[in-house]
């Protein structure tokens, strides 16, 4: 049996930085990522054989837990038949049905295979829709490595967008508008400078890659008036938030409906599949309809759609919603308490099966009180915890998940090795 440390330094050798997604590498918190076996439930086991409770989920797609059997089943079945045609399926028409009437706004949508992909076709669209170029995003927003969408602040609120990774050229950039979340006063400030020329605005109607941080309302219906009065299309980049706040998603939580919305994570049951779709003037735009080219060789796969459905008839069933809020709210209400008790400034949220945590005494409302949040404090807990089987997104800027198979147990033994935690950072 090979160790996590002795699997990193032979991967490091063959693969950049040892993994296949940055993160993933523990660059952040310090330390040797595990390197996992299997999984099952809430639970993963690495290459030492260690049993974790994973509120990672495979950052977010799990929302049934690991290797659930109807999902296996699905994927099975979906095995015998072919893993790929290049064709289409009925499988994906029954896909495109679900979502179109699971999500109001969407009257079409065609099926990518990341949240890359969908975002970046997304914004493609909106542009080829509205024939102008410039667009409006949100920092600490995350929607994926296409070029346009690696950009951050410039020096002042309306200046261009500047590429945040080598390799960008500053011209991707240059149409790129950077502003703060939840700001209210930029949007308008922004719209009035460069209304005619905004092909769209997107944005995390949640944000989740920030860690977690909640839209205020106004902010939201902002940015749906704004864009209603210059004809700019609104992109609810709900990839994250898709199916795990609730099951209308964030815009039917918020009740505002986006232009378009681009889905990925659980639409897939864990698999790579992902989504984009809205309004059908807009999607009309798509070859071989209209202008705007997209393609890709294994978008619809079979084997990851029948996961995917598979998963959205499961969460489908009467009370499942409830039953996840009830289990996440428990867990961060039981953190807040331990962290009281022992004196740590800390704060704690919850939407759905979604949460983030932070160690500052206030939620944080953006990206720049987001990054206020005590890095050493965070790294100290998220190892004291993966020690005692607990575990959690090595970043302090990164939300967590929850799944239908965390139980009271799971959330028993995590409260009691959080409440270790806090003791050993309050001494």
């Amino acid at each position: 049996m090979s160790s996590n440390q002795q699997l990193f330094e032979q991967s490091k050798r063959v693969i950049p930085g040892g993994v296949n997604s940055p993160v993933r590498a523990f660059h952040a918190v310090g330390g040797t990522p595990r390197f996992i076996d299997r999984a099952r439930g809430a639970h993963i086991w690495d290459s030492e054989n260690k049993k974790y409770i994973d509120y990672v989920c495979s950052w977010g797609p799990l929302i049934l837990g690991h290797t659930h059997p109807e999902v296996i089943a699905a994927i099975e079945g979906a095995l015998q038949n072919g893993v790929s045609f290049g064709a289409p399926t009925r499988l994906e028409l029954e896909m495109a049905h679900t979502l179109c009437s699971l999500l109001p706004s969407m009257e079409q949508v065609r099926l990518v295979s990341s949240g890359t992909e969908a975002t970046m076709s997304a914004l493609r669209l909106a542009r080829g829709f509205t024939g102008r170029d410039k667009i409006i995003k949100f920092e600490g927003c995350y929607h994926g490595h296409a070029d346009a969408l690696l950009v951050k602040a410039g020096s002042g609120a309306l200046t261009l967008g500047q590429p945040s990774s080598a390799g960008v050229p500053v011209g991707a950039s240059q149409d790129t508008l950077v502003l703060d979340y939840n700001n209210i006063a930029q949007i308008d400030a922004t719209f009035l400078t460069y209304g005619d020329h905004i092909a769209a605005v997107i944005v995390e109607p949640i944000a989740g890659n920030m860690n977690l941080i909640l839209p205020a309302m106004e902010f939201l219906q902002t940015l749906r008036e704004r864009c209603t009065q210059y004809g700019a299309v609104l992109i609810f980049d709900e990839v994250m938030t898709g199916f795990r706040v609730g099951l209308k998603g964030a815009q039917g939580l918020f009740d505002i409906a986006p232009d378009l919305t681009t889905l990925g994570k659980i639409v897939g049951g864990g698999l790579p599949l992902a989504a984009f779709g809205g309004r059908a003037e807009i999607m009309q735009r798509l070859a071989p309809c209209g202008p705007v080219y997209q393609a890709g060789t294994l978008s619809g796969n079979p084997i990851a759609v029948s996961a995917g459905l598979a998963t959205l008839r499961l969460i489908q069933a009467p009370g499942f919603y409830d039953r996840l809020a009830t289990t996440t709210r428990r867990l961060i209400e039981g953190l807040c308490e331990a962290a009281d008790k022992h004196y740590v400034a800390f704060s704690a949220q919850a939407v759905g099966a979604l949460f983030g945590f932070y160690f500052r005494k206030e939620i944080p409302q953006d990206f720049a009180q987001g990054m206020t949040c005590n890095r050493q404090d965070f790294n100290q807990f998220f190892h004291f915890m993966l020690e005692r089987g607990i575990y959690f997104a090595p970043s302090a800027f990164e939300a967590g998940f929850v799944s239908s198979a965390h139980g009271t147990k799971e959330i028993e033994e995590t409260l009691l090795a959080a409440d270790e935690a806090f003791a050993y950072l309050a001494r």
